[in-house]
């Protein structure tokens, strides 16, 4: 079980969004009203798009090239492992990573509270700049794991050159999107990964209530909530594939309900209102829930 070890609180920096088909995704995502950016490629074997928003984004990945893929070592964490075997079994939201000012330092209180054991994995690649231009972007992760959710990935990343990676004309979606609000996970009992989610995000103090638990992080929040309570609050059945937490839920932030449900209609995809939010289902959404909420 982990220990209790502290630090400065992590808020969110993306997720990914695992698919098989990269390209299709995108075009949901831009039929959706998102502003998608063009394939990146890893070395390892997965390829990438980018939805940014300010501070946050979605990393949509499909692994493209598996013979490229380093298996699972000792101490390793393979990326490219992990979300071959996680799309074996679906698509859908496959890791959330907070966002990371020393991933080394976070990997040894990870080690401390019992959820690391692995070394900070250091990459770079080529990216375009606002005036097209090649730019270097480089990132360090350090992974964390908790051992009652196999099917969740858990990580923090650092941005080495922020500025090369952020850009705010790529910020700006027609759908009015304009930040995120949370993730959201889905366990039988939320309350048996209080402890890890705390080691995990620096946030001491975690709400609970009738729906879940939810540690408020500096940029986001992480709900974790039982399948009942996902059905009620997103109307959604949830399957689980297994034991432990799994990533469910994006939770995002529009201007406009009424103008985001009106591009949700004109480009053909299937939505619904549930609670105040307009929520687009896992079977439209390449097995994720993405759920907006007014900002």
């Amino acid at each position: 079980m982990p220990t209790q070890t502290w630090s400065r609180p992590r808020g969110l920096d993306h997720v990914v969004h695992a698919v098989r088909d990269l390209d299709a995704a995108a075009d949901f995502y831009a039929r959706a009203g998102f502003q998608v950016g063009g394939r990146n490629r890893h070395p390892w074997g997965t390829h990438n798009r980018i939805i940014q928003l300010p501070g946050f984004f979605i990393e949509l990945l499909e692994v493209a090239e598996p013979e490229k893929i380093v298996p699972f070592a000792p101490g390793q964490f393979s990326f490219g492992a992990f979300q071959r075997d996680f799309l074996k079994a679906h698509e859908g939201l496959s890791m959330v990573l907070l966002a990371s000012t020393d991933a080394r330092a976070d990997a040894k209180l990870f080690d401390e509270a019992g959820i690391g054991g692995f070394e900070v994995f250091d990459f770079e690649r080529e990216g375009a700049g606002p005036n097209g231009a090649p730019v270097k972007v480089a990132f360090s992760l350090a992974f964390a794991r908790e051992g009652l959710s196999p099917h969740a990935g858990f990580a923090v990343c650092q941005h080495h050159f922020p500025q090369n990676f952020w850009n705010p004309a790529r910020q700006v979606h027609g759908n009015g999107t304009v930040g995120v609000g949370g993730v959201v996970l889905v366990a039988d009992n939320p309350a048996d990964h209080h402890i890890f989610l705390s080691a995990f995000t620096g946030v001491r103090v975690l709400h609970s209530n009738s729906i879940g638990v939810k540690s408020v992080t500096p940029h986001g929040d992480i709900d974790l909530m039982e399948v009942p309570s996902f059905r009620d609050q997103f109307g959604v059945v949830k399957i689980m594939a297994g034991q432990g937490a799994e990533l469910s839920g994006l939770r995002l932030e529009v201007r406009d309900l009424g103008h985001l449900e009106a591009q949700l209609s004109a480009s053909g995809i299937a939505h619904h209102r549930r609670v105040g939010r307009v929520v687009i289902a896992p079977e439209a959404a390449f097995g994720a829930t993405l759920i907006f909420e007014q900002a």
